[in-house]
């Protein structure tokens, strides 16, 4: 997903200028102004190649923050020059390589994956990590860090890059004293915001919460009382070299209190310096017993699980059979409490569901599902048993029942990413299901429609006034009042309340938390 226009001073830092050009062309058009830094210089070609990136963002309405800024030395150093260069550009937001790309094949005589990308980009992208967590301890100021994965060039085109981790969606949620909680990944750990009464404009933070060394990516899921449970994955030294990645689990069970310890669930190729790096980024549900599955994309590219539950007890790691899948999973309860899988398929433009009868069933695969989305939109819907999601052809976001036969538009193609909303908004004596988004040009837009009938047709509504960075949330607190709220590129959280619990879809006007 790109980043919307008028987003703040990105630094883009990269191994060399030929791939500092990739991560400058996913800036959007805007007034975003850019700095690069490289930590080798790769000649002429590659300067040519940053130099064309960097006028094409600056026809796009980007700012050029100076020549491209090279910083030597071996790993110590490396990070040592980097926050120096940061503190001196001053980004909120970072764009940096993946630094756990997936294996294209297996060396059987040398024992390793084999990788389409070399070894140094994704060594430059650990030490641009490094550096922006030290950069935001010291600068004492939230930064967003933007994990991209390079696809090679084609036939059709020059090389892209997208997204390393999911967008976050559900990020904004109620506890049980009615005020609201926002958590959200940053180059040092997960940022919260607390509001300080409910329904009050007044919030703190944002908060660092102390944790692992996570890495920027997050999953928030509520369990049936609505409290937030936190996935991330931490990176750790092996004492042979190298790193292992494991998925680790907190939640909130106070609002502003600590979180609980982050536990350690491990990874579904845990023990293996290659495999365990591979690692996909988590997806969880609770169903209405109060088990809670996770699951993740394994090394070779199907799909693991544990679950935990209701009595406390985790299951080992198990491998379901199947399709081979992409990173992007997502799961859904449906109304009656059961917790079903939906992942893209890793080879094609489909998705492939799993289900099963019962708790203690077995899961079974369904290919069949009629949904062709855009990577990277699936997201849970408002209303038990359906995802919502971006047509691959046209952009358009569609609504699916798990098991029907075909899925909803649901109109207002503009913007991009996941679409999520909630259920249970009153209107005029009717209910609702919510929808929000973002939308062309750097606004938020919020849709409607009666709850169960999407096929009825969506209202839509471009909240002017906020420009976000990510995915907007929305939340109905026990009273009926509908929050909305999203980030800004320059790591601010700006907040907006519905004027009426139980009239019309007005919206009061942005203020920042």
């Amino acid at each position: 997903m790109s980043t919307t226009a008028g987003s703040g001073r990105v630094a883009v830092v990269a191994e060399c200028a030929r791939d500092a050009a990739v991560l400058v062309a996913a800036e959007a058009a805007g007034g975003s102004g850019i700095g690069v830094i490289c930590l080798r210089d790769d000649g002429k070609e590659g300067r040519a190649a940053l130099d064309r990136a960097l006028a094409d963002a600056s026809g796009r309405g980007c700012r050029v923050a100076g020549p491209p800024r090279f910083v030597t030395g071996e790993r110590e150093a490396a990070v040592a020059g980097v926050v120096k260069e940061l503190l001196a550009l001053r980004p909120r937001r970072i764009r940096v390589p993946d630094p756990d790309p997936t294996h294209r094949d297996w060396d059987m005589e040398a024992g390793r994956p084999v990788y389409d990308e070399p070894d140094e980009r994704a060594a430059a992208a650990l030490v641009a990590l490094r550096a922006a967590r030290e950069y935001q301890v010291e600068s004492s100021a939230p930064v967003l860090v933007d994990c991209r994965r390079t696809e090679p060039p084609t036939a059709h085109g020059a090389a892209v890059s997208c997204p390393r981790y999911p967008a976050v969606t559900g990020w904004l949620t109620e506890g049980f004293d009615g005020r609201s909680s926002a958590f959200l990944p940053s180059a040092a750990g997960v940022l919260r915001w607390t509001q300080q009464r409910r329904h009050g404009t007044a919030w703190d933070g944002p908060e660092l919460l102390p944790g692992p060394r996570l890495m920027p990516g997050l999953r928030v899921v509520r369990d049936f009382s609505g409290l937030p449970h936190l996935f991330a994955l931490r990176r750790t030294a092996r004492k042979g070299g190298g790193d292992d990645i494991e998925i680790v689990h907190a939640a909130q069970y106070r609002t502003g209190h600590p979180l609980t310890p982050w536990h350690s669930l491990g990874s579904p190729n845990a023990g293996d310096a290659y495999k365990s790096r591979e690692t996909g980024f988590p997806a969880a549900g609770f169903d209405a017993a109060g088990g809670l599955v996770v699951f993740a994309r394994n090394f070779g590219h199907s799909v693991s699980f544990r679950e935990q539950r209701p009595e406390g007890g985790w299951s080992p790691w198990r491998h379901l059979s199947g399709v081979r899948v992409a990173d992007e999973l997502v799961t859904v309860t449906t109304h009656k409490g059961e917790v079903e899988l939906l992942a893209r398929v890793r080879d094609s433009a489909a998705v492939v569901r799993w289900h099963r009868p019962a708790p203690d069933g077995e899961w079974a695969e369904d290919r069949t599902v009629p949904i062709a989305p855009c990577a990277g939109s699936m997201a849970a819907g408002p209303e038990p048993g359906t995802v919502v999601y971006r047509d691959l052809g046209t952009g358009e976001p569609w609504l699916w029942y798990l098991g029907s036969t075909a899925p909803v538009p649901l109109g207002g193609a503009a913007g991009e990413g996941p679409v999520t909303g909630v259920r249970g908004v009153e209107a005029d004596g009717w209910s609702y299901s919510l929808l929000v988004r973002p939308d062309a040009g750097g606004a938020c837009a919020v849709g409607a429609f009666a709850e169960g009938r999407p096929d009825a047709g969506v209202w839509w509504n471009s909240l002017a006034g906020a420009e976000p960075y990510g995915v907007p949330a929305a939340v109905l607190d026990r009273t009926g009042m509908v929050t909305v709220a999203t980030l800004t590129g320059e790591a601010q959280l700006t907040v907006m309340n519905r004027e009426s619990r139980t009239g019309g879809f007005e919206f009061g006007p942005w203020y920042t938390a």
